[in-house]
């Protein structure tokens, strides 16, 4: 039977996290909040949960759910090559409603469905969730819902179409959110638009068109550090350094000769 857990208060919040957390841990299905709409989610690295996922929301393996982690420093445990622009994305957007899919880790042990060696993550902008994700670790989350109806905005909406297949919902309130994640292919050189949503195309070309200008500057700056420690100290000179030669200092005379010349016979 579905236990559900009014998060709104502290006694309610303490009580749905701990049992939100041992039914992750057991492989089970929960339905909590983030700052767009309600999802529900199980362990990324538990194949069986995450297909139960899929299985409530009558949906296949070609269609696999995003991760969600609770910090940036998880990005680097679950994807390889992530590109520069990706970052400067993430330290702009996140915690936000911006998906990134990068190329995954080939030794991790998960199966989220079909995903071609890539992986959708997304650190969500909701206190609830963040604090169940600090205690489980990564989750395969997608929107609370049947595939092909509306996203559920409450628990209520969620139980109405997923009931008995979830374990523990978290009911935060209404989601605040008005427009699903944007979602960015990163796996190349370039971020490509799959789905536009709370975060516009064009805060993401401001976002990485000023972080070109910081590299930028970077760039310039390290370029004049390098200059000014391979000229060295003012006056002298480095090994192998152009310009003019000094000029030879001029001998020493001793006894009213040249040091070092022999005295003409007399």
């Amino acid at each position: 039977m579905s236990e559900v857990f009014d998060c709104t208060t502290p006694e309610g919040l303490a009580a749905g996290l701990e049992a939100a957390a041992q039914a992750v841990r057991d492989g089970k299905i929960v339905v909590l909040p983030t700052d767009t709409v309600y999802g529900i989610g199980a362990d990324a690295f538990n194949a069986d949960a995450v297909s139960a996922v899929l299985a409530a929301k009558g949906r296949g393996r070609e269609m696999p759910p995003p991760v969600l982690v609770p910090n940036l420093r998880t990005v680097d445990g679950l994807a390889r090559e992530v590109p520069d622009y990706v970052r400067a994305l993430l330290a702009a957007f996140w915690p936000g409603a911006l998906t990134v899919v990068v190329k995954s880790q080939p030794s991790l042990s998960w199966d989220l469905g079909e995903t071609n060696g890539t992986v959708a993550i997304r650190m969500p902008d909701n206190g609830v969730t963040l604090r169940l994700l600090d205690e489980v670790g990564p989750m395969a989350v997608t929107s609370a819902n049947v595939t092909g109806s509306p996203a559920a905005r409450t628990v209520a909406e969620a139980q109405g179409q997923l009931g008995a297949a979830v374990s523990v919902y978290l009911d935060a309130g209404p989601a605040t959110g008005t427009a699903a994640s944007t979602i960015l292919d990163c796996t190349t050189s370039f971020a490509v638009t799959l789905r536009e949503g709370a975060v516009a195309r064009s805060d993401i070309d401001a976002a990485l068109e000023e972080a070109a200008r910081v590299a930028e500057a970077e760039r310039l700056a390290e370029e004049k550090r390098a200059a000014a420690q391979a000229r060295g100290p003012r006056g002298t000179r480095k090994l192998g350094q152009s310009g003019p030669r000094p000029t030879p200092a001029t001998p020493a005379r001793r006894g009213g000769r040249v040091a070092g010349q022999r005295r003409r016979p007399s």
